[in-house]
């Protein structure tokens, strides 16, 4: 194959640059809504195209911020880019378009153009025009055309035609014949406007004269500067073979689906001639300029004629192909006839819709408004007329909907508000469906993630919480968890625990529990005591970590057990001076004499302080009975002489706790013939009518009852006087010793203090010498408290009552004396009795004392 003499192939290049320096940059023309340019195929990288931020109006310095961007399908060439600094629209990489556009005609280069915030697409189209960068070429340099000598002035010989892949005027324009005294050139135009030649017989020829003639066939394209091909024709000239074969027609038509399988028949040739033998049998064959692509697809039986499909067939790609067949007999001389087939393919709906994610914005908050964008979705049907029309849809249980905003160009939006709490997530169904039959569709599923926004405060699993904490339980031990939760997720979700500030009987929530910020366990920090406090509230808040943050409050009602860790106290009887109480009983009581009440208290509550009297010891169990519950002491019978005068019980009193506690006491009962009006230890008792109307012993107890008071009264004085006076020599000693108790007027309780002590100090008789008693539960915390009677006092309801002062051996020490009275000043809380078990028949009658 020759080349012509402009045909240098660094002025490939030089042509496209003296384009655009002649005919400037290219002008945008509108072509139904979008911009249009041209450029000429095989510029350089950089190459200037067209300036699309002057042309759509955008703000160039944002373009970079929007995400302006060409959009093109998966897998697809890049040719063309924008830059983001100017908004020019250079090329990326060459162009050939005879590779871009493989059929002839306009080239367009069709451009989706996105830009985000707010979201804009613009379609633009972009001409590849062609430039004379290809030759005509012929199949092959040289070949041969066998010529009959009888051959008639005038006949036609078709020729090989050459090929130009270019288009247009730079396609192959005419063709020329060297000179030469036999033959002369036509050139015929096809129906797609192609050309091609035909050797005529000008002269006849005669085989005997010359055998073969040679002519040299060049092709030449119209593009400027003109390129051009050659091939050496050798011409042999053949012995006489008279007819030719003929086709019943020049040319065929035939449709064919295009998905027909291999080896299907395409059409049936017939070719006939008139000659007989060898000159009569016709093989058929493509013509040389077959192009490539058909031998591919069909394929030709020489001897039957027949043609088959070969290759599968796409309409999507070239939906007519043009065969050009020719038949040539087998006789000397063979003259070969051409006809032409074309085929036409029928759309088969064999291309499923295709479905592109050009833009995606998720997650999407879940309060987005209705109407928010999260998508830009591209449908293509690369099939033809209702095969090719696509409608899109989404599932119908979603809260999104497919808006249409171009031809074939989707936007998925919100059509309510959502809730991530919920559904956090969806799965978007995008179904893609054309309009063949049967219909083609195409799923695409889109994750739609659902951002969380703190829009639930926390709930506590409870209304309210019970705590039930047993007294005396030990500080910083857990006593409950509360717990609360949160739908929102991540830091809207995470909770924190806290205390509301308030008081509990005067002192602040916090110095009795706390709580673990994290995990909501709760803790006692003190240790608590029934009898100082049987309940208490607090308000506990959850608080998430949300912006802003949500909180939930929650009532926590902490009740506290009562436990058995208070033994009763036996306030009736009391004994005196460390001993066991003593009683009077008449020897003329029956049986069911009430002797007295044993009473006591527990501090504890309920059954803890549910009281049972026992009669643990007795001189005579026969003689007496205590009941259970009332504690009331009473005779069983009547005394006999033989009983002892004096009777000696011991008491117990259990509560009803596990373990039980107990306390005892001690009576000493003297059986007296007479009763006399005296104050008891028990209670006040009724004498015998008959003892009361006794008028001289009546008498007698009144004088003997007048003298004792005054030897008493006068006893008292003297021995006041005796123990001021010793009372000032002992502050210059610096304490009293514990044999010796002074009691002073100066140091005498008062008579509140004496009415809350509730003592009753009585000296066993014959008692001389002065006597020092604990008083339990007397006077003011932190005190020690002494009972000081002197010999003469051991009828006297009179109590002297003074501090105890601090050893002598501390005398010389004044700091610890110090130190000891400040310990000494630190009160002692003493529980108060639980009176919820009293029966209300133990009230005591005043005491009396015997005489």
């Amino acid at each position: 194959m020759g080349i012509g003499a402009g045909s240098g192939r660094g002025q490939f290049f030089l042509r496209p640059l003296l384009f655009l320096l002649l005919a400037g940059a290219p002008a945008p023309r509108s072509a139904g809504g979008q911009l249009r340019y041209a450029v000429p195929e095989e510029l350089e990288h950089g190459a200037f195209v067209a300036n699309l931020g002057e042309d759509l109006g955008l703000d160039v310095s944002t373009l970079s911020a929007r995400r302006f961007r060409i959009v093109s399908r998966a897998g697809a060439r890049q040719h063309l880019e924008v830059n983001l600094e100017n908004g020019i629209l250079f090329v990326n990489e060459r162009i050939d378009r005879e590779e871009v556009c493989e059929a002839g005609g306009t080239c367009l280069l069709h451009l989706q153009l996105l830009i985000e915030s707010p979201l804009e697409l613009y379609r633009v189209e972009v001409e590849v025009l062609d430039i004379n960068d290809h030759a005509p070429t012929f199949p092959w340099q040289e070949y041969v055309l066998e010529v009959a000598e009888s051959a008639v002035l005038g006949a036609r010989f078709p020729l090989e035609s050459a090929q130009d892949p270019d288009v247009g005027t730079n396609s192959v324009h005419t063709y020329r014949l060297s000179p030469n005294g036999f033959f002369s050139l036509e050139v015929q135009t096809r129906s797609d406007t192609s050309k091609f030649a035909e050797l005529v017989l000008e002269r006849a020829l005669d085989r005997e004269q010359q055998r073969a003639h040679r002519v040299l066939l060049t092709a030449l394209d119209g593009g400027v500067p003109e390129r051009s091909g050659t091939a050496h024709i050798l011409v042999t000239v053949l012995d006489a073979n008279d007819n030719v074969p003929a086709f019943d027609q020049p040319s065929y038509g035939v449709s064919l689906p295009e998905d027909a399988p291999a080896g299907t028949l395409v059409i049936q040739l017939n070719a006939t001639d008139l000659d007989e033998g060898p000159n009569g049998e016709i093989e058929y064959s493509f013509s040389g300029h077959a192009p490539p692509r058909v031998r591919e697809l069909f394929q030709i039986e020489p001897r039957s004629g027949q043609v088959l499909l070969k290759g599968p067939l796409d309409y999507e790609r070239a939906s007519l192909h043009e065969l050009y067949v020719q038949a040539k007999d087998r006789g000397p001389s063979a003259v070969a006839v051409h006809c032409r087939v074309l085929v036409h393919l029928l759309d088969v709906n064999d291309n499923a819709p295709e479905v592109t994610l050009t833009s995606v914005s998720t997650p999407v908050l879940e309060d987005a408004p209705p109407g928010t964008v999260i998508a830009v979705i591209s449908v293509l049907d690369r099939d033809s007329g209702d095969n090719g029309r696509v409608s899109c849809e989404v599932s119908p249980d979603v809260p999104f909907e497919l808006r249409s905003s171009f031809r074939n160009y989707y936007t998925l939006v919100t059509t309510q508000a959502l809730d991530r709490e919920v559904v956090s997530e969806y799965n978007v169904s995008i179904t893609a469906r054309d309009m063949g039959s049967p219909a083609l569709l195409t799923r695409s599923t889109l994750t739609v993630p659902v951002s969380d926004v703190n829009d639930n405060a926390p709930r506590f699993l409870q209304p309210s919480y019970s705590v039930y904490v047993m007294e005396n339980n030990a500080p910083g031990a857990s006593i409950c968890s509360v717990s609360a939760l949160d739908p929102d997720c991540q830091q809207n979700a995470y909770l924190s625990y806290s205390i509301a500030e308030g008081y509990i009987h005067g002192m602040p929530v916090g110095t009795y529990v706390s709580i673990n910020s994290d995990s909501g366990h709760m803790y006692a920090l003190r240790s608590l005591d029934y009898e100082q406090i049987h309940s208490f509230q607090i308000q506990v808040q959850a608080q998430d970590a949300g912006f802003p943050p949500l909180s939930a409050n929650v009532t926590v009602h902490i009740f506290v057990l009562d436990q058995n860790d208070n033994a009763p106290v036996i306030v009736s009887p009391m004994p005196h001076n460390g001993s066991m109480a003593t009683e009077l009983v008449p020897r003329s009581a029956g049986p069911g004499y009430l002797v007295g009440t044993v009473s006591a208290v527990d501090a504890d509550a309920g059954l803890n302080s549910r009281l049972s009297y026992q009669l643990l010891q007795a001189t005579d169990f026969t003689l007496f009975s205590l009941a259970p519950d009332t504690g009331e002491l009473r005779t069983l019978r009547s005394f006999l002489e033989q009983d002892a005068t004096r009777q000696r019980l011991v008491v117990q009193v259990r509560d009803g706790g596990q373990p039980a506690l107990s306390a005892t006491v001690s009576l000493l009962l003297s059986v007296v013939d007479t009763m006399p009006q005296t104050l008891s230890d028990f209670s006040e008792f009724s004498l015998p009518p008959e003892t009361s109307s006794s008028f001289p012993v009546t008498l007698y107890l009144l004088v003997s009852l007048g003298s004792i008071s005054f030897t008493f009264l006068l006893a008292i004085l003297i021995l006041t006087a005796i123990r001021c006076r010793g009372e000032h020599n002992s502050h210059q000693g610096g304490g009293c010793s514990p044999p010796q108790c002074h009691c002073c007027p100066g140091s005498r309780p008062s008579s509140d203090s004496l009415k809350t002590s509730n003592l009753t100090a009585q000296p066993a008789a014959g008692t001389t010498a002065a006597a020092c008693h604990d008083v339990p539960g007397g006077g003011p915390p932190g005190y020690c408290y002494k009972v000081c009677l002197g010999p003469e006092s051991a009828q006297s309801d009179f109590m002297f009552l003074k501090p105890c002062s601090p050893p002598r051996n501390n005398e010389k020490d004044p700091g610890k004396q110090s130190r000891l009275g400040q310990h000494l000043q630190v009160s002692k809380q003493i529980k108060q009795p639980n009176t919820d078990w009293l029966p209300p028949s133990m009230q005591r009658p005043a005491l009396k004392r015997y005489q």
